[in-house]
């Protein structure tokens, strides 16, 4: 039987002009052969609030400081059960929307996990998520992507 370590978590799709989204290219440290790619975001602080952690983790995993108040609602939210570094994770994680201009990364503030485990960055349309044969987590992230842009309130500008 699986034991899970409950987390919560914020995520960000944050978007261009192009309504590309950003994504890290990363692996599991345990499991160096299951690569990935992934939004931005990580669990929650205890006290934390997710708008703060969409907005803390932001800031450190790319370096774009926003107030959580500029955030709005979260644009979606799931529940995933996955293995990350020889530990089972059950993880509610909820997804809020930004939208830049353009951006330049900075990954200055990452972890020392994110440091070891993380390996760059680029910005996907929906479309090159749906023709790509490289593995992305959230898995129906094209759909999530095209509802959230599609959505009339839009997302936090910048």
């Amino acid at each position: 039987m699986t034991v899970y370590t409950p987390r919560r978590a914020a995520r960000v799709l944050l978007v261009d002009a192009g309504g590309r989204v950003l994504l890290f290219s990363g692996w599991d440290p345990s499991r160096p052969e299951h690569r990935y790619w992934f939004t931005p975001g990580g669990g929650l602080d205890p006290g934390e609030m997710p708008a703060q952690a969409a907005a803390r983790e932001l800031a450190e995993e790319t370096g774009l400081r926003l107030d959580p108040g500029e955030l709005g609602a979260s644009v979606w939210s799931e529940t995933v059960e996955f293995p990350f570094d020889g530990v089972w994770y059950r993880q509610e994680q909820e997804f809020f929307l930004v939208r830049v201009p353009g951006w330049e990364v900075d990954t200055t503030g990452f972890t020392d996990i994110e440091r070891a485990s993380v390996s760059g960055h680029r910005w996907w349309s929906a479309d090159e998520l749906t023709a790509t044969g490289d593995r992305y987590y959230p898995e129906d992230l094209p759909a999530v992507l095209t509802r959230a842009l599609t959505d009339p309130s839009g997302g936090a500008p910048c």
